[in-house]
């Protein structure tokens, strides 16, 4: 790597993410950090309209300040029936940020009523690739189900507990680690881009 040639900077402060990051990138030759380990940077700005956007920025924000290739992903759930909402407000669908409990009994809030076979629903993921001087590669990934009322397991994180795979019969929450990280959006995004990252590091 150009900059810190050992270092990849996942953009999270999220404890929940940045496990589900690095179980996913293990192997890689570089030594995996994350926004904790840089606590005085300014919050990178998050206003773009698409899950691509706020992966771009953020990831070139961070590249900048520490000089790091960064790895920075957006994601969220969308539901068809709410027009894709909660979208790129996940994080913050119930006004304040990364309160899940108060996110998801707003989703439920706002599903009251919609038939089971309605609440067709999708986890997104972006990711994006930067250094200093630009956006390296971006992928994306997708699971898709459907939102059901009442809670169920106790792993993951966020939309979780509401978020159930037919095919698997269960929520992500009820879903042991090692199984989600085979088939999550976010899997499916890092999948994609590791690729490119192993394609950069061997440079």
């Amino acid at each position: 790597m150009a900059t810190d040639d050992h270092t990849l900077l996942i953009a999270t402060t999220n404890p929940g993410k940045l496990r589900e990051v690095r179980s996913i990138l293990e192997g890689l030759s570089v030594r995996l950090t994350g926004l904790k380990d840089y606590p005085h940077l300014p919050e990178a700005v998050e206003d773009a309209d698409t899950f691509e956007g706020n992966a771009r920025r953020k990831a070139l924000h961070y590249a900048k300040l520490t000089g790091c290739w960064t790895l920075a992903d957006d994601s969220g759930l969308e539901v068809d029936v709410l027009g894709g909402a909660p979208g790129v407000h996940s994080a913050r669908y119930a006004g304040e940020i990364r309160n899940d409990a108060a996110n998801n009994a707003k989703l439920i809030q706002e599903l009251a009523g919609v038939e089971p076979g309605e609440r067709k629903a999708r986890f997104r993921c972006t990711m994006a690739l930067a250094n200093p001087t630009g956006i390296l590669a971006t992928a994306s990934g997708v699971l898709e189900g459907l939102i059901v009322d009442e809670a169920r397991g106790c792993n993951g994180f966020g939309y979780d507990p509401h978020f159930f795979v037919p095919q698997y019969g269960m929520t992500t929450a009820e879903m042991p680690a090692e199984q989600k990280n085979r088939i999550s959006h976010r899997s499916r995004a890092l999948a994609a881009i590791r690729g490119r990252i192993e394609e950069l590091i061997a440079r």
